[in-house]
């Protein structure tokens, strides 16, 4: 059982819910260590006084105020609770607002909320109403020596404080080139839109957070477990030379994109056209003879090849073998005798189509 980080109350009305609070995530970040390229000794920071540059220890820490270059009020963690006791110990709701009301942007952090000692009854009594009335509240809680907004939301049968930016902690969007409905660069044609509708029901499926996982974190391990294994540890691997990196900003055919996307070959149909399932156009074949010619026609270099080949059996000094290859080598010969008479065309045809 983890400890909790926070202990006070819910309150709304008269109505006071002692609760625990504990962290809701457990960040799984490659924890990377800075080292000295020089020697690979691991690179340290040191607590110090910048008055004299000695090393401070923690227990000779207290928080300070700067009110004034260089002056400080020092304020110990009691000064910090009794400046407003109240706040320090209350996740005070506002409000019972519609979830959908609240954009995602303002949730930022979650924290699990359980009963403290006595709270049970009055803990279920406040889960049990946010869901039947589909509502979420609007609290205030300090968290360290920071006020937050937060929410408070029914999850199963947990209650969970997430808490929520401030409406100033949002940046405008308004400086962003957004492209806007009527945008000449960016309007979308029907038949486009039936396609990324098509693609995204395709993919529709039911939540399941437990088929997701960090698969680049894994990759950087199993890299670690490699070059562990081979003895690679001090090793830095630079950038290979000539290495671009992707390009972007490319214009793309949206049409062909969306159509491979449906498992479609991509075609030239127009982005207008009303037939949405029309196949592409067969390839045209091209005329038997000409494939004929080529089945029959042996490479350009053939008869040169096989005769580099006897020359190396009569190297070597092996009689079947030399008999084999002179049958390999008469074979073009014999073809090509065969075209003179009866006036097939001949192994220059692809050398005439080339020329042409």
């Amino acid at each position: 059982m983890p400890r909790s980080m926070w202990k006070g109350a819910i309150s709304f009305g008269l109505v006071h819910i002692p609760v625990d609070m504990y962290p809701a995530v457990d960040n799984k970040g490659l924890d990377l260590t800075m080292l000295d390229r020089r020697d690979f000794s691991p690179v340290g920071f040191k607590r110090y006084n910048k008055g004299n540059g000695k090393e401070v220890s923690w227990d000779d820490i207290v928080k300070g105020y700067e009110y004034t270059s260089g002056e400080y009020v020092v304020l110990s963690d009691e000064d910090l609770r009794r400046a407003n006791p109240e706040a320090t110990q209350t996740i005070d709701i506002l409000a019972f607002v519609d979830a959908e009301d609240v954009s995602l942007l303002y949730f930022e952090q979650p924290y699990y909320l359980a009963p403290g000692k006595g709270g049970d009854k009055v803990y279920a009594l406040l889960r049990e109403t946010l869901r039947k009335a589909g509502k979420i509240g609007i609290a205030r809680v300090v968290i360290r020596v920071k006020q937050h907004l937060a929410a408070l939301v029914c999850v199963g049968d947990t209650i969970v404080m997430n808490t929520l930016r401030y409406a100033d902690e949002i940046r405008d969007a308004g400086d962003l080139k957004i492209p806007t409905a009527d945008d000449k660069k960016a309007q979308i044609t029907d038949k486009e839109l039936k396609m990324a509708m098509a693609l995204v029901q395709g993919m529709a499926e039911d939540w399941d957070p437990e088929q997701y996982h960090d698969t680049y974190r894994e990759d950087v391990l199993a890299l670690i477990e490699k070059k562990v294994k081979a003895h690679q540890t001090k090793t830095i691997t630079m950038p290979e030379p000539g290495e671009t990196k992707r390009e972007t900003g490319k214009v793309i055919d949206l049409v062909s994109l969306l159509q491979a996307s449906l498992g479609k070959k991509p075609g030239k149909a127009a982005p207008d056209e009303d037939d949405d399932d029309e196949p592409p156009p067969p390839k045209k074949r091209r005329p038997a003879a000409e494939d004929e010619d080529e089945e029959e026609a042996p490479p350009p270099r053939a008869r040169k090849a096989a005769a580099h080949g006897t020359d190396r059996v009569a190297a070597s000094g092996a009689a079947p073998k030399r008999k084999t290859a002179t049958k390999a080598a008469a074979k073009p010969a014999a073809r090509k005798t065969a075209a003179k008479s009866t006036g097939a065309p001949s192994t220059a045809a692809p050398r005439r189509r080339k020329a042409a």
